[in-house]
């Protein structure tokens, strides 16, 4: 990154610390994608560039800040993005429809009756064959964190596979690959 730019370094997770914090003038408005992403440019709501610099791992959240270097704080918005929602009152059958999207290893946010995914016409095909309707929206996507994330806690989905790949990877060989229920992929090696 550019020395000229401000660099954020400092991640607050302001849903840890509701109804706390100092007042933000400066606004960045990211997707889902970008807001897992550790370091980037990024285009401030105020028209401008900034560097943000967090630690991997770090999934920021609508509402979160980032302090640079300099004290500045930066509010964290999260982009309206295409969205497709799960409802059922049968939480069982819910179940079902987060467990076939969470084997296809989908970051899936939870709610009340509800799992929501960023849209795609296969998983949405899939739900459909499952008895589902799915329904789509433009909303900020908000999945839960993964078992293994550096700032989150509490039970998450796991699943652990060992396989060997057999298509252009970061890597090859025989390895664990952890996958979890948001998303996020660890890697082992066993040599």
């Amino acid at each position: 990154m550019s020395e000229s730019l401000r660099l954020f370094t400092e991640h607050i997770a302001m849903h840890r610390r509701p109804g706390s914090g100092e007042p933000v003038e400066l606004k960045v408005i990211l997707p889902f994608e970008q807001r897992q992403k550790a370091r980037q440019r990024a285009r401030l709501t105020a028209g401008f560039e900034v560097g943000i610099q967090i630690p991997r791992g770090t999934v920021l959240r609508g509402g979160d800040r980032l302090r640079a270097t300099d004290g500045t704080l930066l509010e964290i918005v999260a982009a309206p993005e295409p969205v497709s929602t799960v409802w059922s009152r049968d939480l069982r059958q819910l179940a079902l429809v987060a467990y076939h999207l969470g084997n296809r290893h989908v970051a899936l946010e939870v709610g009340t009756g509800w799992v929501r995914y960023l849209t795609d016409h296969v998983l949405d095909a899939m739900v459909t064959q499952l008895g589902f309707t799915v329904g789509h929206d433009h909303q900020p996507f908000e999945p839960e964190h993964g078992a293994y994330g550096a700032h989150e806690h509490g039970p998450r989905h796991l699943q652990l596979h060992n396989h060997h790949h057999h298509r252009s990877h970061e890597h090859d060989g025989d390895h664990e690959h952890r996958v979890i229920f948001g998303g996020v992929r660890h890697h082992s090696h066993e040599r």
